[in-house]
C-alpha cells in the first residue's frame, strides 16, 4: 500500500510539474507549500528559498497582505469557487508586462479547502495585441471621422450601421437616429438603392462589388434633393455579402463654380461678340450713310418740284419715307457701335423714369396701356450719362408695349441697396412673355421677333453695352404667361457728407441734379 502510495504521490508530481504556466500551491494562510519547475524558473528561485513565505512576500517583498480589490484570494477561500485577476507587473529589466493570476481551490473528501493552487499566465502579448488594435481602430475611427467625404457603412439588408460627422451634415440626421430607423433605402428616391446594388454586382461596371464616381440624387432628412458624386463597395466574408459602404461627396459647390464659370465664358463670348458687332456696325453704317443721304436729297428736290396731282408724287413720297426708315436704321446702328466718352452726371432715377416716359414721342404707342409707378420714396442717385440711360428706358418701354398689343399694365419699380451700393429699375409688362429657347438671344445684335421692317434687333443689345460701360447690369428678372420683368441695377452714388433720410430733398433740385 505505501508503495502504491508513493507511486500516486510521484505521479502527481510530475503532473504538476508538467503545467504550462509558472504555478504556486498556497494554504489557506496564504504560505507557499510548493511551486512547480515553471515557477522555479521564472522567478529563479528554489524550493528552499520558498519555504514558509507568503504570496505576496515573493512577488512584492512585503509582509502586507494584498487587499481584496487586487487579490481574489479570499473570495476563493469564502466560495471555494475559481477567481482570476489581471495585474500589471515589472519583468528584471524594469518593462511593463501583464499576468493573468487564476486561483482554484483544492478541497479534501469532505469538500473542505486544504489549498488554493495559483497559476500566472504572462498575457504581455496578447495584451500588446489588444493595444495595438485599439490604437487601430482609433485611428480608423479618427480617419473616417476627419474625412471631408461623407461614409455611410449599411449590413447587408441595408441597416444603417454607422456615419460619420461629414454623413451626419450632409444627410441631416445623426447615427443614433438612424440606427434601427432608417434604411439606405430611404436616402434615395424609390428604386435607386436597388439600382446601385445592381450596379456593384455588375463586374463591367466597376468590378466586382464596386462602384466608381457615380453622380447620383440623394434626399436628406428634410427631403431636399442633394447631388453627389458616389463610390460604393460591397464588403465581403469570403464570398458572403456582409456589409455596404458608400462615399459621398456633395456636388453643390462644385456644380455653383463650374455655373458661374459657364456665365463668366458665356459674358466674356458675348462682349467679345458685341464688340465684333460694333465695329462690323460702324462700317456698314458708314458706308450706307453717304449713298442715303445723296437718295434722300434727290428724292426731296424731285418731290418739291412735282405738283402734288402728279401720280410721281405719292412714289417719290414713298421714296422720302423709306430713306428716311434706313436712315433710321443707320442712326441705330452708329449708336450700338459708338464708343465716345460718355457724359457723366448725377441723377435721381425717379427723374431718370419720368424723362424716358415724355421723350417718347408717339404716345399712341401706349394705346390702352396703363403706366403704374413704384417709385422709392428715398433719394436714389447714380452718377452715369443721363442720355444714354434715357434710351434705355425708351428702348424697354417700347419692347414692353409690343409685347402688350398697345393693352396691359406697365410698371417701373425703384429700389435701392443702400449697404452693398447698389440702384434698382424694374420695369415689368403684362405681355405674352419672352419664349424659353429666347431668352440667351434677345441681348444678341440683329436679333429681333418683330416682323420684317419693324425692328432692327439693337434696341435691346444698345441697352446692354450702355448699362454695362455705366457699372451695371441688365437682365431679365422673370417672364411668363403673365408678363416679363426687366431689371437694371446701377452703382448707388453716396456723397462724402451723405445728409440724413430726412433732409435728402433739401440737397437736389426738381430734376434730381445735385444742388
Amino acid at each position: 500500500m505505501n508503495e502504491k502510495n508513493s507511486e500516486r504521490k510521484d505521479w502527481r508530481l510530475r503532473v504538476f510539474d508538467s503545467l504550462s504556466f509558472p504555478t504556486l500551491i498556497l494554504s489557506p494562510d496564504k504560505t507557499i507549500v510548493t511551486a512547480n519547475q515553471k515557477f522555479l524558473d521564472k522567478y529563479a528561485v528554489s524550493l528552499e528559498g520558498l519555504a514558509g513565505k507568503t504570496c505576496h512576500e515573493i512577488f512584492y517583498g512585503s509582509k502586507i497582505a494584498c487587499s481584496m480589490n487586487v487579490c481574489p484570494l479570499s473570495k476563493v477561500l469564502d466560495h471555494k469557487e475559481g477567481h482570476s485577476v489581471l495585474t500589471q507587473v515589472k519583468n528584471p529589466q524594469g518593462e511593463e508586462d501583464w499576468e493573468d493570476r487564476v486561483f482554484s481551490p483544492i478541497l479534501d473528501d469532505n469538500g473542505k479547502l486544504i489549498y488554493v493552487m495559483e497559476s500566472i499566465r504572462d498575457v504581455t502579448k496578447i495584451k500588446s495585441l489588444e493595444r495595438a488594435l485599439k490604437e487601430t481602430e482609433e485611428l480608423f475611427e479618427k480617419v473616417i471621422q476627419s474625412s471631408a467625404s461623407a461614409i455611410v457603412a449599411a449590413d447587408r439588408d441595408g441597416n444603417i450601421l454607422m456615419m460619420n460627422r461629414a454623413a451626419e451634415e450632409l444627410f441631416g440626421f445623426t447615427v443614433r437616429e438612424v440606427k434601427g430607423e432608417k434604411n439606405v433605402i430611404d436616402l434615395y428616391h424609390p428604386g435607386k438603392a436597388k439600382q446601385i446594388m445592381r450596379d456593384m454586382r455588375n463586374e463591367k461596371i466597376g468590378g466586382k462589388g464596386r462602384l466608381h464616381m457615380a453622380k447620383v440624387t440623394i434626399l436628406n432628412a428634410r427631403g431636399e434633393e442633394i447631388p453627389v458624386e458616389l463610390s460604393a463597395s460591397i464588403i465581403y466574408e469570403g464570398e458572403k455579402e456582409i456589409a455596404t459602404m458608400g462615399i459621398y461627396n456633395d456636388l453643390r459647390p462644385r456644380l455653383a463654380v463650374e455655373k458661374t464659370l459657364k456665365e463668366a465664358q458665356a459674358q466674356i463670348a458675348h462682349s467679345e461678340k458685341m464688340a465684333s458687332m460694333g465695329q462690323l456696325s460702324a462700317g456698314i453704317a458708314h458706308e450706307i450713310n453717304n449713298p442715303l443721304t445723296g437718295i434722300l436729297m434727290y428724292a426731296s428736290m424731285a418731290l418739291e418740284n412735282t405738283a402734288k396731282d402728279d401720280p410721281m408724287a405719292e412714289h417719290l413720297t414713298y421714296i422720302v419715307e423709306d430713306v428716311n426708315r434706313c436712315k433710321g436704321i443707320v442712326q441705330n446702328l452708329l449708336a450700338y457701335s459708338r464708343r465716345s466718352k460718355p457724359t457723366v452726371g448725377i441723377i435721381a432715377l425717379n427723374t431718370l423714369v419720368d424723362q424716358g416716359l415724355n421723350l417718347i414721342r408717339d404716345q399712341k404707342l401706349f394705346g390702352n396701356i396703363v403706366v403704374q409707378k413704384e417709385l422709392s420714396d428715398e433719394m436714389i442717385l447714380i452718377r452715369s450719362d443721363r442720355n444714354r440711360l434715357t434710351q434705355v428706358i425708351i428702348n424697354l418701354v417700347m419692347n414692353a408695349c409690343a409685347a402688350m398689343n398697345g393693352e396691359g399694365i406697365l410698371t417701373f419699380r425703384t429700389y435701392r441697396d443702400k449697404p452693398n451700393k447698389k440702384a434698382f429699375l424694374e420695369v415689368s409688362d403684362t405681355g405674352c412673355g419672352i419664349p424659353q429657347e429666347n431668352l440667351p438671344k434677345i441681348f444678341d445684335p440683329f436679333f429681333t421677333t418683330k416682323e420684317p421692317g419693324k425692328g432692327t434687333g439693337l434696341g435691346l443689345s444698345t441697352s446692354y453695352g450702355i448699362v454695362q460701360e455705366a457699372g451695371g447690369r441688365l437682365f431679365v428678372k422673370e417672364t411668363g404667361a403673365e408678363g416679363t420683368t426687366f431689371l437694371m441695377d446701377l452703382p448707388l452714388y453716396v456723397p462724402l457728407d451723405y445728409p440724413d433720410e430726412a433732409d435728402s430733398q433739401d440737397w437736389a433740385d426738381n430734376e434730381g441734379n445735385l444742388i
